[in-house]
């Protein structure tokens, strides 16, 4: 029995020994679990610090990039707007004159027109006095042979007039001499008679 009470002990002994060791391990791992966990937390910290100023620095260098874009922005659209300005305002002034051009033009073309048809008025009514002193030439033409052909006529009938006054008398003095002749044969027939 001696011997059993001396394998108890240096069982509890052992387990003692293990417990022991085993605590000890533990905390051992505990203790670089807890360094580690720590560093590990230090590092997260410094990380995030970094990180917060890099993302703020990051940040503020986008901002500033942002603002100097919108100024670049606005005064690129000034400009434009001035240019867009002076353009139209060109535009206005080419219109105006061209406006102007145009009616200058117009004017002159309605004076012109103006001019034309007075000066083919004119020429209507001078060739109308032309055709009528035609007309009046070929009237007077056309008179004027007319007349022509009665001083023809009346020279005509004035010469048949006379050639039938001589005829009648020549037709007088015949039958006057006939019948002067026609007692003279007569007593001549008469005498032959005897």
């Amino acid at each position: 029995m001696s011997n059993g009470n001396g394998v108890t002990a240096t069982l509890s002994q052992a387990a003692e020994s293990v417990k022991e060791t085993a605590s000890n391990v533990g905390t051992a791992i505990a203790s670089t679990a807890e360094g580690a966990v720590k560093a590990v937390k230090k590092r997260a910290s410094s990380a995030t610090k970094a990180v917060k100023k890099s993302a703020g620095k990051a940040s503020k260098a986008a901002g500033k990039a942002v603002t100097k874009a919108k100024k670049k922005l606005a005064s690129a659209s000034a400009a434009a707007k001035k240019e867009a300005t002076a353009l139209k305002a060109k535009v206005a002034g080419k219109k105006k004159t061209a406006k102007k051009a145009v009616k200058k033009a117009a004017k002159k073309a309605t004076k012109k027109t103006t001019a034309v048809k007075k000066a083919a008025k004119k020429v209507a009514r001078k060739a109308t006095a032309k055709r009528a002193v035609k007309k009046a030439v070929r009237k007077a033409t056309r008179k004027a042979p007319t007349r022509k052909a009665v001083k023809r006529a009346v020279k005509k009938a004035t010469r048949k007039a006379a050639v039938k006054k001589a005829v009648r008398k020549v037709a007088v003095k015949r039958a006057i001499k006939k019948a002067a002749r026609r007692p003279a044969k007569a007593a001549k027939k008469a005498a032959r008679r005897k």
